[in-house]
């Protein structure tokens, strides 16, 4: 990750404005890709295009986004062809808990939530930059899910639902690529140290879990040209 592998390469990454979304997009920028970033809080992705400069990389093109507004999301794949006329890597890392209890007990909203932010925006995100990742000599897409998608367990019910979706959704999308030069994998990250892994893990000493960096060294092989791997779920 040294190197400068991704120059002339257009990468789009969600939830960029802190945690694994901000370190993925800071080690693409530092590898000489063009950052898309986009997230909620403005403030958190302006943090971000600092580092991804001080990193030695191109000022990251900031798009503040709900990703609950569908509509906005499909907007994405026409503006970056109009702005840069290429799109290259594409990284689903936006990702909410929602609220952790019984199933039945959720409220309607909450559930809706997170279905629309961990499922829904990924499937908006896959239909506006297919014809981008389709033209790119090597495009990779990538999709971010948790352990908890493939090992339920009480009270966790609509993330769990939603990340084995979302699975699902990634590997019958690669198929559906095949004939063209795009990769998509979902990669399972593990525990990170983050606000949403704090929220879950109250007691949890955070020193002990690995930082967003150290997992996003992890990620960043699958977004490379040379990348074969496809319709896979990977993990850490």
């Amino acid at each position: 990750m040294m190197g400068k592998e991704l120059t002339g390469r257009v990468a789009l990454v969600t939830g960029a404005s802190r945690g694994l979304g901000a370190a993925i997009a800071i080690a693409l920028g530092a590898a000489g890709a063009q950052v898309v970033a986009t997230g909620r809080n403005a403030g958190g992705l302006e943090e971000t295009d600092d580092a991804i400069r001080a990193a030695g990389g191109l000022p990251a093109s900031l798009v503040p986004l709900d990703l609950k507004k569908g509509d906005d999301v499909d907007m994405l794949g026409p503006t970056i062809a109009q702005r840069f006329g290429r799109l290259d890597i594409v990284i689903g890392n936006a990702g909410v808990l929602g609220r952790l209890g019984p199933i039945t007990h959720l409220p309607a909203k909450d559930w809706a939530d997170v279905l629309a932010v961990n499922l829904t925006a990924n499937w908006h995100l896959m239909r506006t930059t297919e014809p981008l990742l389709r033209a790119s000599d090597a495009g990779r897409a990538v999709f971010v899910t948790s352990g908890r998608a493939a090992r339920p367990k009480a009270y966790w019910g609509p993330y769990g639902a939603s990340k084995a979706a979302l699975e699902h959704l990634v590997v019958t999308w690669a198929q559906e690529l095949a004939t063209s030069p795009a990769k998509a994998n979902v990669f399972d990250p593990g525990i990170v140290r983050t606000r949403m892994r704090a929220a879950a893990m109250p007691g949890e000493d955070p020193m002990t879990v690995p930082t967003p960096a150290e997992v996003a060294a992890k990620l960043f092989p699958l977004c490379l040209p040379s990348e074969m791997r496809t319709g896979e779920i990977i993990g850490v």
